[in-house]
């Protein structure tokens, strides 16, 4: 998920009381003026104080967020995790990949994780990535659950901005499915990851203290 804090913002000389919000693509404020920046627009980001300051296209905008959540922005904007980050796969992380048609990110998870594979039998990992690209695909949900570790994820990818599968679509199957979600994340220019995990009170009380 993005960042989200409720503050008083100068957008383009106008003071106003709202809430900023930093997702992955753009730069939100809810207020009066509204503020919409894609972070690819923004030309120039500092720390002054307890604000942050941004320049970008349209003007600029400034935030008093507090010193620490303005600097933590700003190391946001300018040097965005990796997608292997946000998916939470490190060198030691086994991977289980179902239906996931970008070749290129399974190219990247290749390269990083400890093992990845791309069947259900074997032991169980620490994240599943499974694509949906309409669906009937969601029924794949059912019984992963005995395919990762009881602390373990699974991100299910899927195209964004479609009609025929929607985030709504995607929630509903896995809540269906006892999922619990959690977060979500930008998988490329066309895909959008959400992450689920079992939940809490329902893993064994050894993946509770994990």
């Amino acid at each position: 998920m993005g960042k989200e804090q409720s503050c008083t913002a100068v957008i383009d000389g106008i003071r106003a009381e709202g809430r900023a919000l930093l997702e992955t693509d753009e730069l939100l404020f809810r207020g009066q003026p509204r503020l919409k920046v894609r972070l690819a627009d923004i030309a120039k980001v500092r720390v002054a104080g307890d604000t942050l300051v941004v320049q970008h296209k349209g003007g600029e905008a400034i935030f008093e967020l507090g010193a620490k959540q303005a600097a933590a922005w700003a190391q946001r904007i300018t040097a965005p995790p990796a997608l292997l980050d946000k998916l939470g796969i490190k060198a030691e992380t086994s991977v289980l990949a179902l239906q996931v048609s970008d070749q290129a990110l399974l190219a990247n998870v290749e390269a990083q994780a400890a093992s990845l594979r791309r069947t259900r039998r074997g032991a169980k990992v620490d994240v599943v990535l499974l694509g949906a690209e309409k669906p009937d695909d969601l029924a794949a949900l059912e019984g992963l659950e005995f395919a990762i570790h009881a602390a373990g994820a699974i991100w299910v990818v899927y195209p964004k901005g479609r009609k025929d599968i929607r985030e709504a679509d995607v929630m509903g199957a896995a809540r269906q499915a006892g999922w619990k979600d959690t977060k979500t994340c930008r998988a490329s220019e066309t895909h959008t990851a959400l992450r689920f995990v079992i939940p809490v009170e329902k893993r064994p009380a050894a993946a509770k203290k994990r």
